[in-house]
Formats: C-alpha cells, sequence, structure tokens
C-alpha cells in the first residue's frame, strides 16, 4: 500500500504577485496577455474567481466579466525560482517526487521515516514550511494512489488538506462524479450522462464486456478507476516527448506570405530549444498548427528523422491553409521525440500533452 501526497499550490503565480505587491492583496488579479495582444490569462487570484474569471480565458473577456480585474504581465523567471524552493522542500522527505508543473508534484512517502512515517502529518509540515519560506499557501492531498491524490488536493481549496484513508476508498470513489476521472473530457462526459452514467458508483456496475463494447481499449483502465485503483508509480524523471513553439499574433494575417518573418523567428527559436536539450537524434516527425481568425483550429504532421527546417513547416502549414484560406491568428511548429523503453500507453495515464491535443 503506497503512501502519496498531491501538493498543489494556491493561485500560484497570482498569489506569488500578491505577496510581492501588497497593494494587490484581497484585489481582482490575474497574469497574462493583455487584451490588446489576445492575450490570455494563466491564472487569476480567488478573489477573481468570483467573477467567473478562469486560466486559459481570453483577457478581453475576463475584463468584461471583472472591469477591475488587475492583469498583470507573467514573471517566469520569479515563478521557477520559488517552485525550486518549494521542490526543496519536498525533497526533505523523500527522493520520490514527480514534478508536473512549476506549482504542482506528487510524492511518494511510503517509505519515509519523517514525522513517524505518517503521510498526513508529513503533508501538514510540508505545507507549514511552504507557507514560512515562501509566504505561499498550498493544498495538499493523501491517499493511496496518485489519481485519489490528485483528487484530493482539489477538494479543500485554498490552503486544505484532504486524507483518504485506505479504508475509505470504496464509500469515497462510490459518490465520485465521472468527470473527475483522468481522461474524462466534456465529450465523454456527456456521453456518460446519457447512458445514466454520473458518479463512479454507476460506472462500477458495468461489467468488462459492456465497458469493452462501449470505450473500447480504455475499458480496463476506466475499471480501475472507477473503483479508485490505480497502480501507476511516482516517476522522479520524465523524458520529453515533444518540443514546440507557438504565437498567437497580436493582428491576423493575409497569408503565409505575411506571417514569414515571425515563421522565420519561431523555426529559430524551435531549433535553438532542441539544440539546448540535446534531442535532436530523437525526432521522429514534425509537427504543425494553424488557427484561423474564426479560431478554427487545423493540425497536422508528417514523419521524418532529421532537424526540420523551414520549407519543411512551410509545405505542411501551407497544405493545411489551402483547406481553408482565411486569415491567420496562430501557428504552433514542433517536432515529436521518441522515448527510448517506453512501453503503450494506457488512456488518463499523466503526459505531456501534444502540441495540438486540448487537456
Amino acid at each position: 500500500m503506497r503512501k502519496i501526497i498531491h501538493v498543489d499550490m494556491d493561485a500560484y503565480y497570482a498569489s506569488v504577485e500578491q505577496r510581492d505587491r501588497p497593494e494587490l492583496r484581497g484585489r481582482p488579479i490575474a497574469v497574462g496577455g493583455s487584451a490588446e495582444s489576445r492575450g490570455v490569462i494563466a491564472t487569476c487570484s480567488y478573489e477573481a474567481r468570483v467573477f467567473g474569471v478562469r486560466s486559459a480565458m481570453a483577457t478581453a473577456r475576463a475584463l468584461r466579466l471583472c472591469p477591475e480585474l488587475a492583469v498583470l504581465p507573467p514573471r517566469f523567471a520569479v515563478y521557477q525560482a520559488e517552485s525550486q524552493k518549494i521542490r526543496e522542500v519536498f525533497r526533505r522527505y523523500t527522493d520520490h517526487v514527480e514534478p508536473l508543473s512549476l506549482d504542482e508534484a506528487t510524492l511518494d512517502v511510503t517509505d519515509s521515516a519523517h514525522e513517524g512515517g505518517s503521510a498526513t502529518r508529513i503533508a501538514q509540515a510540508i505545507q507549514q514550511q511552504i507557507r514560512e519560506e515562501t509566504g505561499l499557501s498550498s493544498s495538499a492531498g493523501v491517499a493511496p494512489n496518485k489519481f485519489l491524490a490528485k483528487i484530493a488536493s482539489d477538494w479543500r481549496k485554498p490552503g486544505g488538506l484532504m486524507v483518504i484513508r485506505p479504508h475509505e476508498v470504496a464509500d469515497f470513489v462510490r459518490e465520485l462524479k465521472v468527470g473527475r476521472i483522468p481522461g474524462v473530457g466534456s465529450k465523454t462526459e456527456e456521453r456518460l450522462h446519457a447512458m445514466q452514467l454520473r458518479t463512479c458508483g454507476d460506472l462500477q456496475a458495468l461489467d468488462m464486456t459492456t465497458l469493452q463494447a462501449h470505450f473500447g481499449s480504455w475499458a480496463e483502465r476506466l475499471y480501475g478507476l472507477c473503483r479508485g485503483e490505480d497502480d501507476r508509480p511516482v516517476v522522479s524523471e520524465w523524458q520529453p516527448r515533444q518540443v514546440s513553439v507557438e504565437r498567437t499574433f497580436a493582428r491576423d494575417f493575409r497569408d503565409l506570405d505575411e506571417a514569414m518573418p515571425e515563421l522565420e523567428a519561431m523555426v529559430m527559436e524551435l531549433q535553438q530549444r532542441i539544440r539546448k536539450r540535446e534531442v535532436s537524434d530523437t525526432i521522429r516527425g514534425l509537427s504543425v498548427k494553424l488557427r484561423l481568425h474564426d479560431f478554427k483550429t487545423r493540425s497536422g504532421d508528417r514523419a521524418g528523422r532529421m532537424l526540420p527546417e523551414l520549407t519543411a513547416f512551410l509545405a505542411e502549414l501551407e497544405r493545411l491553409h489551402a483547406q481553408e484560406p482565411k486569415p491567420i491568428r496562430l501557428i504552433g511548429i514542433g517536432v515529436r521525440l521518441e522515448v527510448p523503453g517506453e512501453g503503450p500507453r494506457r488512456r488518463g495515464d499523466p503526459r505531456q500533452l501534444g502540441l495540438f491535443e486540448r487537456p
């Protein structure tokens, strides 16, 4: 039986800004791009969420919902430095730390002798040390596996701690909404609701044969998750599966010729990232994304082992744009990488999103 802790910082970027600028405390603020440059909200304070402001929302819409919203440009160097301090706190208790982002990580403390081996007390100590050393608030979840710990950390935000003990798992997941299962997006949730399946308890009533008939290869994973079962280990090191560059333009470009200066700069930036990460020998294909002025998005890819040049990306982008030659709002380019020894991936497993995928 594992002892897993999931720690999630509360409104991380916004909290850092409010900590460093006392005049912003208690005010609705957001970190993101400006409305004039078609920016989006990266994160927002809890005061802003009251107005319906959310991450990934267009800044212009966020300002319509909350005219008093203070939108600040991101300071990634600061967020990264604070993230390193937080990870140092984690490693005082275990070497088994899986960072999921700058503000989120999963810890395996099964063999940790700290705090008498109590995962609950370790989580409390971590939250207290983060607060004392960074002035930031975090939420934590403790459970027998990664799936449940992740859900638990979100249960009592902000600043809360929820513990799901092994003997409590069955009762907890029975009432859990199907939308909380990793891999269940909005469309899958609608499909489950149409089948009168709204909770994990409802899903548990279906046998494997029925699940396979409706969900194919995902059935086995779904069968386990709806029962609170998850055998994934905490992985301390991840190898990248893609390197990409994406840019939303301040104005629409009529065609790719007009966007050429931006595209050339993006290719150079991508090649620099590939060389910096020393992954050029693992390239197995290129990928492109095109978003039009009406927000329709097209994507494409092709196989290839070489470091792609401008002409390769341009050819694939021209193919996509020819299908619907409208003004261009966004371009994304990237390369797919092979990961040696990687086995088959199951739906719902954590992974780095591809260039065109929605979370």
